[in-house]
């Protein structure tokens, strides 16, 4: 069985590639990216496929058994489901069979916000899979560990963490555990047909805030703010990526505060065993980022 990864330049690509090779051969697994030279993992073969062209990936994925399709950019807005249709298509006509693809977490209630327009591409490429005559894994993401930790470590210079989620619920998960439930996924056939929460502990912003201090050494205190502040300030911070990137990220702490990411995990189902604990995680992003914890 050949196990080929997607978009692997990126930090789910790499993590995979990481933990694919502990779990199956090293010569069973192929990167494929648009610039392959980007692809820092050794040892493995890279190949060059761009989501754009079907035609280009129909070729990448020639003789690989089971496909995992990251998800394109958010950025990409609504063209995101062209993009995922292309690398399904390309998986059909190069006789793969199955294709496992990295969604999003939601119980339907983030549609009534402003993440509504991305999730809605997410579920359309779920829809688009289970419609392809193609074996199918859907993995349903938490929110990605690193980047909070990244914005509250940054807050520790005011002292205050502000977003719109309130006190929702939400579950987070570093990329290293996310990988590791993909590639239990790609190389268990038995998985095929299954949607599954790929998760850990659900946590408030100011519960999980509270962790990232005790293991940062921090003194930041957690405050709401309003869905237009949230939006200028991502604005603020990232001119470079638009309104529409601000909105949408707003409209991720809004999906929190309603509730909408408040799902229970099947990790458990996936992995094969727990997730591991967020403080645990937390202790292992610290060993990797020069922090410091007593774990």
């Amino acid at each position: 069985m050949r196990i080929a990864v997607t978009a692997a330049s990126g930090r789910l690509g790499h993590a995979l590639l990481r933990e694919l090779p502990q779990q199956a051969a090293v010569t069973d697994v192929v990167a494929i990216a648009r610039d392959p030279a980007r692809v820092r993992t050794t040892g493995i073969e890279k190949r060059a496929g761009d989501y754009r062209s079907a035609d280009d990936m129909r070729d990448a994925l020639r003789g690989i058994d089971t496909v995992v399709l990251i998800s394109a950019p958010v950025a990409g807005g609504a063209e995101r489901i062209a993009l995922h249709r292309n690398v399904i298509q390309a998986a059909r006509d190069a006789g793969v069979n199955r294709v496992l693809f990295t969604s999003v977490i939601g119980n339907g209630l983030e549609m009534n916000t402003l993440f509504a327009p991305t999730q809605q591409v997410n579920r359309q490429t779920e829809k688009d899979l289970q419609a392809s005559g193609l074996q199918w894994v859907i993995g349903r993401n938490g929110l990605y560990l690193e980047l909070d930790v990244i914005q509250m470590r940054n807050a520790a210079q005011s002292g205050v963490y502000s977003n719109p989620a309130g006190d929702g619920l939400c579950p987070y998960i570093s990329i290293d555990e996310i990988a590791s439930a993909y590639a239990s996924m790609a190389i268990d056939a038995r998985h095929a047909g299954h949607t599954y929460n790929i998760t850990s502990e659900n946590l408030s912003q100011s519960q999980l805030l509270r962790q990232v201090c005790e293991v940062f050494k921090m003194n930041v205190r957690y405050q709401p703010m309003s869905d237009d502040a949230c939006i200028e300030k991502f604005k603020t911070l990232m001119p470079q990526r638009g309104d529409a990137v601000a909105r949408m990220l707003t409209g991720c702490f809004q999906s929190i505060r309603a509730g909408a990411f408040d799902v229970p995990s099947n990790y458990l189902d996936a992995a094969g065993r727990p997730a591991k604990s967020v403080k645990r995680m937390l202790g292992m992003i610290a060993a990797k980022c020069g922090g410091f914890t007593d774990d």
